[in-house]
């Protein structure tokens, strides 16, 4: 019985000790996707009629003042060729950055400087599915 009790937790640690090695498998300063000092702010569906064709991630990074964006597949759009389109500008419209194409995994990413102001985002997965999203992220 005390051997049982003993594999059990030898066992245990084996495997916590596994888990803590992989999951500090990262770099400290690992680079999201749009690059080391951006944090995602925002994730949303892109959907119509209930079914979800794509997602649409927003990023800031509060030491340039800058926003960013990427628009992914989802579901048999995830990882295959189809039209994927992403824009970011400001609130009011202005310093718009668009990134489109058919792409295999993503369109993006697209920035924008808008320090203390909203921007605007959209997100298209495939051509026929939109999200808009207008004075979103206000800072």
């Amino acid at each position: 019985m005390r051997t049982r009790k003993l594999a059990t937790l030898l066992a245990g640690t084996a495997l916590a000790a596994t888990t803590t090695l992989v999951a500090g498998a990262a770099p400290a300063g690992a680079a999201g996707p749009c690059g080391s000092s951006y944090s995602r702010v925002g994730v949303y569906a892109v959907s119509k009629n209930g079914t979800r064709t794509g997602t649409l991630e927003v990023y800031y990074s509060s030491s340039t003042g800058k926003n960013c964006a990427l628009t992914y597949g989802y579901g048999q759009y995830d990882g295959t060729t189809s039209w994927k389109h992403v824009t970011i500008s400001r609130g009011d419209g202005s310093g718009a950055d668009t990134d489109a194409g058919n792409y295999k995994y993503y369109a993006g990413p697209v920035y924008v400087s808008a320090p203390g102001q909203c921007i605007d985002v959209s997100a298209t997965v495939p051509a026929w599915t939109i999200l808009e999203l207008n004075n979103v992220h206000c800072g």
